[in-house]
This record gives structure tokens, sequence and C-alpha cells, in this order.
């Protein structure tokens, strides 16, 4: 499929930014009065103040200068996302950057006022300014761990410094990383990291699906001593900050903002590792047996169940599935789904330079954007309501909470997506009893769905612990170190039912999810409240749909914990992992009947 370039998509398959600014000198404009605002409160004589009042305005002033940058920040993002070779929008992205660095390091020392503030007058500005709780509990909770401002301030000047693991990593992987063609069966195929996570390891022509593999494979190992580098610089880092700061370890100090304790964190990881293997085994077995493989190898994993039937959907279509499917969440929340999908809160297009994947991005007092790589197929709905999800959520609780109170722990943040996907499942799956179809919406729930968030990312995550228990008894860390520890993840949790090699050992490389913190397990953590809610909401109906947007409501004014409670799930527990594990079984057996079904009936009119 040829891809366009930006300047020829129809209109109609873009997002409207029009919402955040209808031209470039508004934009400009905006960028005049937050530097205005910034020095408003940079030149504020702060000596002295203690009054509560006093205070309580400070914060609310700053909270309207974080807005307007937030709306800023988010304008030239969306733009450059959608055309990352325009060179207009990436001059424009640069500029702001050196526009905000300056004012962001002098606002540091207003940072600093709100943070040194003692316990008693911060309590004080929260009992009298009930809507700055969030604020206040989040000063509060890093107080103890804080710096002289000397130290913060220059922590602040250093952040671009301090993100160079990640930059290096980036730069490496999408600048420097070319891949070569490669020939199979006398024809040649061109190969890239996008080419290879998107279609080659889901390709059903096995030879071609290993062969691209050991092509990838080969590429990436040239590079891993640099790769390998960043990353080790990386946890050094937040090592060395988490000693700095007085944490008893480096997992205290990543989970501190997670509102998630050590021991959650443990049980978390360690109950799927435990669970989960068996019933992916399983399912591994039925891909070896669909597609008669001799053995399974690590880059059969992601091949489709059934990759010849793909049913085709036309974006009016999915419009349709996603409102059928989220109309069981009520007026509120099925008006934000139908003013996302025709109020052109969507970018579809595919067009050269977009950014891969999707996400949803909300800019606060303003609707969301959600962009897309539109491939026409049944399984992007998915990805649809997976980022409606988002929007439905930061709509709702940008409409309850102000800036500081809307963004709940990054523990949570995965569960509205992943519920939406769940209620797709069981609306296409009333529609239709063909065994085929059936199948398709199953196994694309598995092998997308819960691959992604329950295996790729959980033992990206358990990976991830390994490391840092290391760093943390100042262990060295080598290239060969970081391979070995990936291999033993992947033998421990596939055992004999996959070939784990040295070229599967390479995984660790591909994913940016390591230079964000504790970020990896929180797909699964997402995934297993959004399973559990999205049962009781078919179980229980308006009950559970009302427990649920009151959490969505919420924002960030309640811990994980606390929103879990509210929505009826206990999640200091392992049921809620064992439960959601539970489902999954329940979607391979189903897959396992529907393929004996299909073969029995394909054997009787063979």
């Amino acid at each position: 499929m040829n891809v366009m370039p930006r300047t020829q998509v129809p209109t109609e398959e873009t997002w409207d930014l029009t919402n955040l600014y209808p031209d470039l000198d508004s934009f400009e404009k905006d960028k005049d009065e937050f530097k205005l605002q910034a020095q408003q409160i940079i030149e504020r004589d702060l000596t002295g103040l203690t009054d509560p009042v006093e205070i309580a305005r400070l914060i609310r002033e700053t909270e309207q200068m974080y807005v307007r940058g937030s709306r800023l920040r988010s304008f030239a993002h969306l733009s450059i996302a959608t055309d990352m070779t325009n060179t207009d929008w990436q001059r424009i992205n640069a500029q702001l950057g050196l526009f905000m660095s300056p004012l962001m390091i002098q606002l540091s020392e207003v940072e600093n006022f709100l943070d040194r503030l003692p316990k008693e007058t911060l309590t004080q500005v929260a009992l009298e300014n009930p809507d700055l709780k969030t604020f206040v509990e989040n000063k509060l909770r890093r107080q103890p761990f804080r710096l002289s401002d000397e130290m913060e301030t220059a922590l602040v000047t250093l952040e671009d410094t301090l993100d160079l693991p990640y930059t290096i990593y980036q730069q490496a992987k999408l600048a420097d990383m070319t891949f070569p063609e490669f020939k199979h069966k006398g024809k040649k195929h061109p190969l890239s990291f996008v080419l290879y996570e998107n279609h080659y390891q889901h390709h059903p022509d096995t030879k071609l699906r290993r062969k691209a593999f050991k092509k990838f494979s080969r590429r990436l190992r040239q590079s891993q001593h640099t790769i390998a580098a960043a990353y080790i610089a990386q946890v050094q880092k937040e090592k060395r900050l988490s000693d700095m700061r007085g944490y008893d370890n480096v997992f205290e100090y990543l989970l501190l903002d997670q509102q998630i304790s050590r021991q959650i964190y443990d049980q978390h990881i360690d109950t799927i590792f435990e669970h989960l293997a068996p019933v992916m085994r399983k399912w591994v077995g039925l891909l070896q047996q669909v597609h008669g493989l001799k053995k399974v190898t690590f880059p059969d994993l992601q091949v489709p169940l059934d990759p010849e039937f793909v049913p085709e959907v036309t974006i009016d279509q999915a419009k349709d599935y996603a409102k059928n499917a989220l109309k069981v969440m009520g007026p509120d929340y099925s008006e934000i789904v139908r003013k996302a999908l025709d109020e052109r809160w969507v970018d579809w297009a595919q067009n050269i330079g977009k950014s891969t994947g999707g996400f949803c991005s909300s800019p606060y007092g303003h609707n969301s954007y959600i962009l897309l790589s539109w491939t026409g197929v049944l399984s992007d709905v998915f990805t649809l309501v997976h980022e409606l999800g988002h929007a439905g959520h930061f709509q709702l609780a940008n409409r309850e909470q102000n800036l500081f109170s809307t963004r709940p722990s990054q523990y949570f943040v995965e569960a509205p997506s992943t519920i939406n996907e769940m209620l797709l499942t069981n609306d296409l799956i009333s529609q239709s009893d063909d065994p085929r179809f059936q199948r398709f919406v199953y196994s694309s729930l598995l092998g997308n769905t819960y691959y992604h968030n329950y295996v790729t990312h959980f033992l990206e995550a358990h990976f991830q612990r390994e490391v840092l228990r290391l760093v943390d008894k100042e262990e060295a860390l080598t290239t060969e170190k970081l391979h070995q520890l990936k291999k033993q993840t992947l033998t421990g949790f596939w055992g004999d039912a996959v070939e784990i090699d040295d070229d599967a050992s390479l995984t660790w490389m591909r994913q940016p999810h390591y230079y964000m913190g504790l970020y990896p397990y929180t797909y699964s953590a997402g995934l297993s409240l959004g399973t559990v809610m999205s049962k009781q909401i078919l179980d229980e109906g308006q009950p559970a749909v009302e427990r649920w947007i009151e959490v969505l409501k919420a924002g960030g004014t309640k811990g994980p914990v606390e929103l879990a409670q509210v929505a009826g799930v206990d999640i200091t527990k392992p049921d809620v992992l064992v439960n959601t594990i539970g489902h999954i079984n329940s979607l391979v057996n189903a897959c396992i009947e529907l393929t004996e079904k299909i073969d029995e009936e394909t054997d009787e009119n063979a």
C-alpha cells in the first residue's frame, strides 16, 4: 500500500487542532501571555510568605500558568506527531523548547518555596482549600526526600542531561539503526524496526518470519554495547538519585509517585509469573497445532491464529462498533465518545512521517486528541476503543478536578482504556455465532490486548526488577549480563514450550519503557483492573457503571488502592490477578474449542 504525504490526506481523516489555536498567530500570542504569567510569578517576593490564603492564591496562579503551558506544548507536539518530516513544525517545536526551558528553571525557585513550606502550613492550605488537597498531599509525600534548594534547581537545570540515556537510546534505535534488505525465495524484502514489529513478526510464512527475525537480531546485536551503556546509565542514575534523596532502595524511589507499596509490586510480578506461564504455554500449543510447527521459536509467538481471516472495517463502521460497544457506560460517557468520533478528535490517516502506534492526548480544558494509523481491519477497532477509554477518563477527570488533581497513579492509568476492549469483545461476540468470527475476536483479544500487556510488558517488568535488584546491591552490569537476565526471564516463563535462543535475549533492547521508571508492570496492573471491572459491568449493569464513572471522575484525588476500592476491587490481594489469569485461560479454552468445531465443519464439507 502506498503511503501518501500529509498534504494529500482528506480533511475528514484528520483531527481538528483549531480547538487549541485557530492559527499560528494565536499560538505565538499565547506564548507571550505564558511568558508574562511566568514572569509575574517569578518576580513575586516570597520572603516571609506564610499566610495560607496567599499561598493558595500563588498555587492557583501557578496552575493557570501550567494550563496555558500544557496547551502550548500539546499544540506543538500534536502538530508534528502527524508529520515528523515537516521542517516548519520541527523548528516550532525546537523554538518552544528553547522558550520554555529558561522559564521553567526560574520557576523552580517557586517550586522550591512551596516544597519547603512547613507541614503545618501546607496542611492548613488543604483544610481551607479542599480542591488543593491532592496538590498538598503530593508535596508532603515528597517532602522528606527533597534536597537543598540549590540542588533541586541544579537538577532542573540538568534535566536534559539527565535524560540523555533515553535520548541516546532513541537516537540509536530510530536514527542510526538502519536495516539491510533480505532475500526470501528470490525476492527482496525491506526491513526496519517498524516493519519487523508491525509486519514480519506477525507474518504467516514461518520461514520468512524466522528469517526476518534473524536479520533483525543481527542488526540489533551491532548496537548492543551502545544501548546497554544507555540503559546501565539510566539505572545507575535512578540508583544515585534514590541514594541522594535518602530512599531505602531504588524501588522505594520509583514507587513513591505511583503510591504503591513494594509488597504489592513484588506480589504482582510473582503472581503473574507463576500463574500465567502455564496458560500461555497452552496458547502456544494451539498456535503450534494450527500452524503445523515442529517446534515453537521466539519469532513464532505473535503469529495470528487465523491469518487468512481478517474482517475489513470502514471508518464509519468502526464508529458504529465503538458507539454500540460503549453505550453501556451511560449517556455522559457515550456523549464523549460521540463527540470524539463525529467532531474530529481522531486522526485516522496513514501518511508519510506520522508517529507510529496510537495515543490519546487530553490537554486540560480542551477536547482529547486520538492518533491512529488506520488500516481498515477489525483489530484496529480495538485500538480505537482503547484510546477512547483514555479520552473518556480524562474528559471526565478534567471536568471534575483542577489540573493538579486530574492524573491518577501510573498503576491505574491503563485500566480505563483496556476495559473498553473487553466491552467491545463482548459486543462483537453477541453479534455473530460464526465460529471463525468468534475465534478471530477471542484470539485478537489474546494475541493483541493480553499478549501486549500481560506478556510482553509483563516480561519487561520481570527483567527490569532483576536488573534493579543488582543495581541496589551495587553489582556491576554489563551487556552480557543484561542478555543473560533477559534470557533467564524468557526461559523461566516459557519453559520447554518455546525455544529461546541468544537472539531472543536481545529483546530488552527493543523497548523504551525501561527509561520511564517502573512503567512496564503497570500495563498488566491496568488490564487486571479493567478485566475485573468489565465483568462487574456485564454482571451487575448500572450499579457497576456508576461506580466506574465515579472512579474516572476522581482523577488523581485518590491513590490506586482507594480508586480500586471505590470500583469494588481489592488490589492489595492477588485475587484480582488470579481472576484475570482465569479469564485469559477461558479465552484460550474458547479458542481451542472453536478450533475443534471449525476443523469438524471443514472435515464434513470436504
